[in-house]
């Protein structure tokens, strides 16, 4: 009956089939027939991992990055950044990659830094002479940063499957996602060292660019300061945000309307019902892992066979690496997330590096085809075919790996805020 519910998954994601619905037949179809489980059971199960109080927060920061992509903070923080580095070789991919860490800093969501950074920065530089290939893979590429740089939906997630506090989570991908960062930029300071620039900004420019960005600069500091200091929640944090992105709206920048509000109600109700349909299912998956003991069974032939914790992270990149190449990231995350937790804390070893080493290589499947949501979706910011673009895809895979090689050799890199923070 395994056999069959495999194959029949298998079946489902070859035709295209919604990830969700490959979740939920596949894996109902085993605890029902293979496990003789009840319906109830199932159905408990997926109403209790959607209710985690953690998870109140995916759909708050989600709507306070689209909010402020509404409302104009996300254009004065591009903005900034473009009058910061604008001017540099590359400046203006450099921009969009600074631009995405500012972004990150109030949002969390992926897609929605590409839709808010990307039609901003991406026609500005093809009207520079950026080869658009290379422009749509960059901007999905750096979108990464929204995984890794606090509030991050993927840290809310990975807490939620492990039960590691989220202000923790959060600390471990502020170095790592610094890092990755300047990498990026590195790489847009090598390839586009040819690309024309456009003259710099003056001081008063600057300065002026500085002050309309304030106020979404300071949104990091109300969400992280408010968790830190022990005034909020996550959940209440991501509330906050919510309201500051709507008082900046209306107030400050005074470009969010009613409308354009409603609009982003409605994107953010889109994102987050997709989210949650992936989980509600996807702990269907967990029901018949729990009940088979697959998860120890795994553990126990990795502590017999005598395997390293060297091996074990040959054996994580290679698996993100191929799972995200036709799963798109929320489903690699609860596919594989409780068996890698438990072989980690099997080895005494630190959650929050395998957070950001997972990461690290599940992220890469963002822009390696067939199913690379990233560089569809920076794509169409431009309208542009994404095939013609999967030349440039090899460039930042090795980035990719790259990174995540370092990763695993400096743990301190992910543990070393969350433990001084602890003290």
């Amino acid at each position: 009956m395994y056999s069959l519910a495999i194959f029949s998954s298998l079946i489902l994601l070859i035709l295209s089939v919604p990830i969700f619905l490959v979740f939920g037949i596949g894996s109902s179809a085993a605890a029902i027939f293979g496990l003789g489980l009840p319906w109830s059971t199932l159905i408990q199960v997926s109403f209790g991992a959607m209710t985690k109080h953690v998870l109140v927060a995916v759909p708050l920061f989600i709507f306070a990055g689209m909010a402020m992509l509404r409302g104009g903070a996300a254009k004065r923080l591009v903005d900034f950044a473009t009058a910061l580095v604008g001017h540099w070789p590359g400046g203006l991919g450099i921009a969009m990659v600074i631009a995405m860490g500012f972004f990150a800093a109030f949002c969390g969501s992926i897609l929605a830094a590409i839709t808010a950074v990307g039609t901003i920065m991406m026609p500005k530089m093809l009207e520079q002479g950026y080869p658009k290939p290379f422009v749509i893979v960059l901007a999905a590429s750096a979108a990464l940063l929204e995984a890794l740089i606090p509030p991050s939906n993927a840290a809310i997630l990975f807490s939620a499957l492990t039960n590691v506090p989220v202000s923790q989570t959060f600390a471990a991908g502020v170095i790592p996602g610094l890092i990755l960062l300047l990498l990026m930029v590195l790489v847009v300071l090598i390839k586009c060292r040819n690309i024309r620039n456009p003259e710099p900004a003056s001081a008063a420019e600057r300065w002026r660019c500085f002050l309309a960005a304030l106020p979404g600069l300071l949104t990091p500091v109300i969400i992280l300061g408010g968790i830190y200091a022990g005034l909020l929640t996550p959940s209440e944090s991501a509330a906050v945000a919510g309201i500051w992105a709507i008082f900046m709206g209306f107030l400050i920048y005074r470009e969010l309307t009613l409308k354009s509000l409603i609009l982003a109600l409605r994107e953010t109700a889109t994102i987050t019902a997709i989210i949650f349909a992936i989980i509600a299912t996807a702990t269907f998956l967990s029901v018949v892992l729990t009940y088979s003991q697959i998860p120890q069974q795994i553990v126990s032939y990795f502590t017999e066979m005598g395997a390293t914790f060297a091996l074990f992270w040959v054996a994580l990149a290679v698996t993100c690496l191929l799972l995200g190449t036709f799963i798109e990231i929320v489903p690699v995350f609860y596919l594989t997330v409780p068996i890698f937790a438990a072989i980690t804390l099997s080895f005494d070893e630190s959650l929050l590096h395998l957070y950001v080493v997972f990461v690290a290589f599940a992220g890469i499947g963002m822009i390696t085809p067939p199913v690379c949501v990233g560089i569809y979706t920076s794509a169409s910011v431009i309208q542009e075919n994404p095939a013609k673009a999967f030349r440039e895809v090899p460039l930042f895979v090795g980035v990719g790996i790259f990174y995540g090689i370092i990763m695993i050799l400096i743990p301190e890199a992910s543990t070393w805020l969350p433990s001084l923070l602890r003290h």
